[in-house]
């Protein structure tokens, strides 16, 4: 089944797709693409982003952003801008869905110690390890390992890599030693992803107290359209002044990324996909737009990502997962059964693959297992 006949000459589409490692016959009821987000679905490593933390660790609150909800919301976004743009809104939804499969539990702080505990043996990226999750780590289908994706998911998976490992992974880091572009859609899900966690991690932010609307407001961008919901909703309060705030900041940066996109491919004008990755990065926000994201990266980080109670949380995260690691490469027998096997061949990488698997209570709960003598084994 070919994809639509809307969809621009330079998208991706199924009969310029590179195809997968293992060949199959092509879906008979769907896309490529619709499949690739289908296998994504069902995969093990999906579901478990339930309970893989964003900023809060998953016990902190049922309210609070997760993984799999951040995904959703980056797929949302990247198929809205992918149908403004004449873009295959089938691949960005399966890239944004894929990109965070291989994030360890606890977020940047459980993926800054890992990639420490690994310093000696390749070290530990989770865009690399999103990668081996859909290359390697998932075991569901009879003829191959993974989940045997399309080129361009897996290459839209892979957001940035040294020159190192993109000689190691051959045709899908290729790019990164020719100083090519990957596809648009892959750079959609990118910036969409951008979208989502600066947003909502205001929302969550607010929402737990760490932040507050006063604080907020030395934000331009925020203060801009706090001031709007204001004038258009004078005495609204509560909960519904963060939502009305945030959904028009993410509505202005969707437009922007729209508007500016656009003129980018008119003063481009590829004719084609192989164009586009020859081409600088065509999708973008303004100048403007730019600017306003990056100071409010720069709030965020000073006020949300290192408050003290985040600290408190992360520095925790960071010594289970340093333990966990410790422990299990003094004495690997500790490992499940079906890692004790893979450790034979690369015991770092089979205990690394181990860790970054589990999700926030999960990793808790097998601390609790191997250092507190009241829990079972």
């Amino acid at each position: 089944m070919s994809c639509p006949a809307d969809l621009a000459p330079y998208a991706v589409q199924d009969a310029n797709s590179k195809g997968r490692r293992v060949p199959e016959p092509p879906p008979t009821s769907r896309s490529e693409f619709q499949r690739d987000r289908d296998r994504i679905i069902h995969s093990t490593a999906f579901r478990r982003l339930e309970y893989k933390t964003q900023v809060f660790v998953n016990h902190e609150g049922d309210l609070f952003r997760t993984r799999l909800t951040h995904s959703l919301e980056v797929a949302q976004i990247g198929r809205t801008v992918a149908r403004n743009l004449g873009l295959n809104p089938d691949l960005v939804e399966a890239i944004a869905l894929s990109h965070d499969l291989g994030h360890t539990p606890f977020g940047h702080a459980g993926q800054d110690a890992l990639n420490e505990c690994m310093k000696d043996y390749g070290g530990f990226e989770h865009n690399l390890q999103s990668l081996r999750v859909v290359d390697k780590l998932e075991e569901s289908y009879a003829e191959f390992d993974g989940l045997n994706l399309t080129f361009e998911t897996r290459e839209g998976i892979l957001k940035h890599c040294s020159p190192q490992d993109a000689r190691e992974l051959g045709e899908v880091g290729e790019r990164f030693l020719k100083g090519e572009r990957p596809s648009l859609e892959a750079q959609l899900a990118n910036l969409a992803d951008e979208i989502a966690y600066n947003n909502h991690d205001i929302d969550d932010g607010l929402r737990s107290e760490l932040l507050a609307l006063e604080q907020l407001e030395e934000v331009p961008v925020f203060a801009r359209h706090l001031h709007e919901v204001y004038a258009a909703y004078p005495g609204l309060s509560g909960r519904r002044v963060i939502h009305e705030t945030v959904r028009r900041m993410i509505g202005t940066l969707v437009l922007d990324l729209i508007t500016q996109s656009a003129a980018n491919l008119r003063d481009a004008a590829p004719r084609s996909l192989d164009d586009v990755r020859a081409a600088p990065a065509l999708m973008a926000f303004s100048p403007a737009i730019q600017q306003e994201q990056k100071e409010l990266k720069s709030f965020l980080r000073q006020h949300l990502y290192r408050h003290y109670r985040v600290n408190r949380m992360s520095n925790k995260s960071r010594r289970i997962v340093r333990e966990l690691f410790a422990a299990f490469m003094d004495n690997p027998t500790l490992l499940p059964p079906q890692f004790q096997e893979k450790a034979k061949q690369d015991q770092p990488r089979a205990i690394a693959d181990y860790i970054a698997g589990m999700t926030d209570r999960y990793a808790m709960r097998e601390y609790r297992r191997l250092f507190v003598m009241e829990e079972l084994a």
